[in-house]
């Protein structure tokens, strides 16, 4: 055995032949724990192509597969008061908010943007679980009040999609005054007679589902989104008793009425475009969006 020509020499041509590989190519599905390739996950709105399991998703993104051809125009929203309170706890909320800028590339938890569906103009607010597990502050507020100032204006339909972890504790008693806030901002829309739509994703939780995220016309789910105000385990540990299976999930919320739809993520343009035009006395969109036929302008035409 010649161990140089069989050892050393692949073995060294294995060390200069080496590529690096970038950390972010696979992300492992949280659920079933299967790799799946960036473009493939992408291409599939963060959904995992092998059991269905729902990812978060920026709004950006989100925005992207909603709006025709992707285009849509972001509406600006007020700037409120940074640090009303000067709170602290290990780190001071101005630093908090810097580090959630830098990593999400967003000013605030909730992107507003407006533009067509189906051909059918709305505004939309998303709100982005990632900065600062998108809790409600009084940016989100101000968001939200301005997608339903400009949906009234423009008379379209507005839809907004949940995703918080509760109200923002370093901004106190002023979080909490974002949901009688953004209730007057609801019945603005039901004042004008336009149609408010709800896609309560994974999770909602907290004061944003005790206001807001609840007050739709139409509540539609992502599969299997925990939806709730107290999380599952502070009420076992309160009345001391087992939760039924998948409770507070967004099936078992269908199942007992507290929602009207559970749809896909896939799926869930299409539902959008049909509710929408639906409420709004719209004629359903053409399969393809093509054209009618032109009238002949003579009999010898119609022959053709």
């Amino acid at each position: 055995m010649n161990w140089i020509s069989n050892y050393v020499r692949p073995r060294i041509n294995s060390i200069f032949s080496r590529r690096e590989v970038p950390e972010n190519l696979w992300t492992k599905c949280t659920d079933c724990g299967t790799m799946l390739f960036h473009r493939e996950l992408a291409d599939n709105l963060n959904v995992c192509t092998s059991c269905g399991h729902h990812m978060a998703i920026t709004p950006r993104d989100r925005f992207t597969a909603l709006f025709d051809g992707g285009i849509f125009v972001e509406v600006d929203v007020p700037e409120p008061t940074v640090d009303p309170l000067n709170f602290r706890d290990q780190k001071k909320y101005p630093d908090r908010l810097k580090g959630a800028q830098k990593n999400t590339g967003e000013k605030e938890a909730m992107l507003v943007a407006e533009g067509e569906i189906g051909r059918t103009p709305i505004v939309s607010a998303c709100q982005d679980f990632s900065f600062m597990a998108g809790s409600m502050g009084m940016y989100v507020g101000n968001a939200i009040i301005a997608a339903a100032e400009r949906a009234v204006e423009m008379k379209r339909p507005l839809v907004l999609f949940s995703a918080a972890g509760g109200a923002r504790m370093q901004e106190g008693i002023l979080s909490l005054m974002q949901m009688p806030r953004t209730t007057v901002a609801v019945e603005m829309l039901k004042e004008a007679k336009l149609p408010y739509i709800v896609v309560l994703t994974h999770p909602t939780t907290g004061g944003v589902t005790a206001s807001y995220a609840m007050l739709g016309d139409v509540h539609i789910a992502e599969p299997n989104a925990l939806i709730c105000f107290a999380g599952p385990r502070v009420i076992e540990q309160t009345i001391r008793e087992k939760l039924p299976e998948g409770f507070q999930r967004a099936e078992y919320l269908l199942d007992h009425g507290m929602l009207d739809r559970v749809t896909p993520r896939g799926e869930m343009r299409n539902e959008l475009i049909t509710i929408t035009r639906m409420l709004m006395g719209l004629d359903p969109v053409v399969a393809g969006e093509l054209p009618a036929p032109a009238e002949p302008a003579t009999p010898e035409d119609a022959e053709k």
